[in-house]
């Protein structure tokens, strides 16, 4: 009886996402252009419901092409991780990221995280080098 109050509870308040992922699928172009991560998903912690809709929408880049698909949650099949502090370029590109742990910005909560689940990742090591220049903790599986 308890269980169901808590979810019903939970499913009333406006409160933070468990989980939301963005399954990103990229691929090239162009031959010339190499794809450093072909198949990546994402997640945000500590923020609103339904905040990585604005994100996870389909684009394009010039030699790039990018398709997103909203998930309930990452698949565990991964490969490595990066974790950093979500900031408000990171909302618009997952892949931006704050060097600076403490940083705060508007409209994001203090404790706002991304994390980036790497499956397709055609060179992992300069995936990590990404990730830790641009102030994440990176984790292989």
């Amino acid at each position: 009886m308890n269980t169901r109050i808590l979810l019903l509870l939970a499913s009333l308040s406006p409160g933070l996402a468990m989980a939301q992922g963005c399954d990103v699928t990229t691929r090239s172009q162009s031959p010339s252009v190499p794809v450093v991560e072909s198949h990546t998903c994402y997640e945000y912690e500590g923020m609103p419901v339904d905040a990585i809709d604005w994100s996870c929408s389909n684009e394009s880049r010039e030699m790039l092409t990018s398709t997103k698909k909203k998930v309930e949650q990452c698949d565990d099949h991964y490969q490595a991780t990066c974790r950093a502090t979500l900031t408000q370029e990171s909302l618009a590109n997952a892949q931006s990221t704050s060097k600076d742990k403490n940083s705060q910005s508007i409209n994001i909560p203090d404790n706002a995280q991304v994390t980036t689940f790497y499956y397709g990742a055609e060179n992992l090591r300069q995936s990590k080098i990404d990730c830790e220049s641009g102030g994440g903790s990176w984790k292989a599986k």
